[in-house]
């Protein structure tokens, strides 16, 4: 394999500091201007400041081993170089990029200087790869911790059976654990619709066990809530099983992600008892960062980002005649009051530890795979984490569908023993929400 030069942006950094040990035994470049700009973040007291000054800690260190402007050699093989150029662009291009003409500067300087290789600006600025483009640069995007979403992992699945299989699954609550359909491999706890000639069931895979069980029938409303598909029975029973702890619920709008995280979790708390409260947050920016300039204090700053979180906890107790407490606007309020509940910015979660508590994280598509780890390292004994989020809404700048935690998450817990996985697809909302989900 011909060694390339691989020329980093500022962004690919700040989104994954061990980035440079991740171009296997081709060489790395960092254009000075990047660690200048690394340097304006060390600072800050969020997620990219963290990262900039893991950024600033490798390079230190590397730096000890020789001359960074000549090259330091890379566990990997590679070298790692520090590139200094006075090289300047032709007069179109806008002053107002500055930073990234000097990248791209760079980038021509070192392909330039080593023609014999292949010079590669890779960069999480699609604007910035067009721009390359255009001066007759290679620019890639950042993919090495990308997971495609077509490949992503569902969590459940359609199997045919041998007639009278099904019955047997209905008499005996499980069958040997058939073959999976051609071109998969069976996951721990993923889902099952399984049907033969006559029936259908739906099941859960025991592949330790080796069983294809069937899943338990929910007979009783879950405060007041029904699954309306076979996707809403698995995610609930996924999150009232005692022996999954961590539970993903991927799926667009008005799925019932959320509701029916809540619904489990309201049930498991106030009824059952098994946890000693719900800790409820979402993601309001980059975590670490402070909520911002709102009037208040923290309760009043976050409930604009937290409202969804209310209306859902709202429509609950209103489906379980606990309307005194919805007129009054006092419902999620007496959940607090009395402990049950907790609401809470991101924010503030690192360095707890969370024990025998229910912790829902919506919208957990804005999550890096460091804030994920952040969050899931803060579970204590007993404690049982739900993330829902629709990798197709990305808010986060610097993520995108296929690199956020969520999906990240998915991949990396699929099959172990403790985590399970449900895609929801099918729209429970309103017809009109699902015909603008579909169509627009």
């Amino acid at each position: 394999m011909h060694k390339k030069n691989f020329v980093l942006d500022t962004n690919v950094l700040l989104h994954d500091p061990e980035a440079i040990f991740h171009f296997q035994e081709h060489d790395v470049c960092i254009p000075i201007v990047v660690i200048e700009e690394v340097d304006t973040f060390k600072k800050a007291a969020n997620e990219l400041g963290r990262n900039a000054r893991e950024v600033s800690r490798h390079i230190d260190k590397l730096r000890q081993e020789g001359s960074l402007v000549e090259g330091v050699p890379l566990p990997n093989g590679g070298i790692l170089r520090v590139v200094v150029t006075d090289r300047e662009l032709p007069s179109g291009f806008r002053i107002s990029h500055q930073a990234d003409n000097r990248i791209m500067a760079t980038a021509l300087h070192v392909q330039e200087q080593d023609e014999e290789r292949l010079t590669i600006l890779v960069t999480l600025d699609t604007s910035l790869r067009i721009r390359a483009n255009a001066l007759g640069l290679e620019a890639e995007d950042y993919d090495v911790d990308r997971i495609t979403l077509d490949e992503l992992y569902p969590g459940s699945t359609e199997i045919e059976l041998a007639p009278g299989q099904v019955s047997r699954i209905f008499e005996d609550e499980s069958i040997p654990l058939p073959e999976p359909p051609e071109g998969e491999v069976w996951y721990e706890n993923e889902y099952v619709l399984a049907r033969d000639d006559r029936a259908s069931a739906l099941c859960r895979v025991e592949l330790a066990e080796g069983q294809l069980r069937q899943t338990v029938g929910l007979k009783d409303p879950i405060w007041g809530i029904r699954p309306r598909n076979r996707e809403q029975h698995f995610a609930l029973d996924a999150c009232l099983r005692e022996d999954i702890r961590l539970v993903t619920l991927v799926g667009k709008a008005g799925t019932g992600k959320t509701l029916l995280a809540l619904a489990a979790a309201l049930h498991q708390v106030a009824e059952e008892e098994r946890y000693q409260r719900v800790l409820v947050s979402r993601p309001v920016m980059p975590l670490g960062r402070d909520i911002g300039f709102l009037p208040g204090d923290v309760e009043d700053k976050l409930k604009p980002w937290m409202q969804p979180i209310h209306d859902n906890v709202d429509f609950l107790l209103g489906l379980n005649n606990r309307s005194d407490r919805r007129q009054s606007g006092r419902g999620i309020g007496d959940l607090v009051g009395q402990g049950l509940m907790e609401i809470e910015p991101l924010t503030y979660i690192r360095g707890r530890s969370l024990p025998y508590q229910f912790i829902i994280i919506d919208e957990a598509q804005n999550l890096t795979p460091h804030e994920v780890k952040t969050i899931l390292t803060r579970a204590g004994d007993g404690t049982k984490i739900v993330l829902t989020g629709d990798p197709y809404q990305i808010d986060h700048p610097y993520v995108d569908s296929v690199s956020n935690g969520l999906t990240y998450l998915v991949e990396h817990f699929k099959g172990l023993p403790i985590a399970a996985t449900v895609t929801l697809r099918k729209g429970e909302r309103s017809e009109l929400a699902e015909l603008a989900s579909n169509v627009l």
